[in-house]
């Protein structure tokens, strides 16, 4: 498990894979969460493709509500930079399976790698990370997908949304045939559900050196819980799916996470 020392490496060599100068009248209301409208964003023109970003978060278990509450609303207040189509970040719902007690989850979404990597530069994001994020936090990973299925009018999740995010570490030497084989087997998910699942994304994680191994990721967005409980209900159905994959796999991570809406995002 990383030290907290090597999870400031992480962020300052990887600082560069995240934000821009903003351009427009938001610049003026970063300071003020307040006043940001983080979902006004999904009016954004832009293609069927989008890099998905996640990041877990430990917080320790001594870390003082304040402090927490601050480094949510510092997160959520990203959202007013140029390059973020999407941002939100909250508690975890519940860890389904992780080696990690992971407590907090950050989603975001951007058009591009290069945008991906503007944000991740962006004086407003080192300067969080660096101040409300690494002081309270035991533990951090990141995983960075392009998501090829993103309806350009679903690009902000709803609050109230339920997430549920999947990390895979594969067995080692495995070739792209397998990576094929599992990602064909993860997109295939969303159909088998009636509908349940809104959106799924997947792909090969693309910044290895910040996520611990795990190199597949997914994400499926439900309206909320009790659409994603239908789909734990039909057991069969999941076993099925993890059959498929199950062989290829050393280890995995699955978290379930709800949109906050921007009242309850700092708690």
């Amino acid at each position: 498990m990383p030290t907290l020392l090597s999870a400031r490496s992480l962020f300052s060599s990887s600082v560069s894979h995240t934000f821009s100068s903003p351009k427009h009248s938001l610049k003026n209301k970063f300071l003020s969460f307040s006043s940001i409208k983080p979902y006004s964003r999904s009016q954004i023109k832009m293609s069927s493709t989008a890099i998905e970003h996640i990041v877990l978060f430990k917080v320790k278990e001594t870390t003082d509500s304040t402090k927490i509450n601050t480094m949510l609303t510092s997160l959520n207040g990203l959202v007013s930079l140029e390059p973020v189509l999407h941002l939100a970040a909250g508690p975890l719902h519940r860890v389904k399976s992780s080696p990690i007690p992971f407590t907090h989850m950050l989603h975001s979404r951007y058009s591009s790698k290069d945008n991906l990597n503007t944000y991740s530069s962006h004086p407003s994001h080192v300067s969080v990370v660096k101040e409300n994020v690494l002081p309270v936090c035991d533990d951090i990973m990141a995983v960075d997908w392009i998501a090829d299925d993103v309806d350009a009018g679903n690009l902000v999740p709803p609050p109230g949304s339920a997430i549920r995010v999947t990390f895979l570490k594969l067995k080692e030497n495995l070739g792209e045939e397998v990576k094929n084989e599992i990602l064909a087997v993860i997109k295939g998910i969303k159909g088998s559900f009636g509908g349940v699942i809104k959106q799924l994304t997947c792909g090969e994680n693309f910044s290895p050196g910040r996520a611990k191994g795990y190199s597949i990721a997914s994400l499926a967005v439900f309206d909320g819980l009790s659409e994603m409980e239908i789909v734990d209900a039909k057991e069969e159905m999941v076993n099925l799916h993890k059959e498929k994959v199950r062989d290829y796999l050393e280890s995995v991570i699955v978290v379930d996470y709800v949109v906050p809406s921007l009242q309850s995002a700092s708690l």
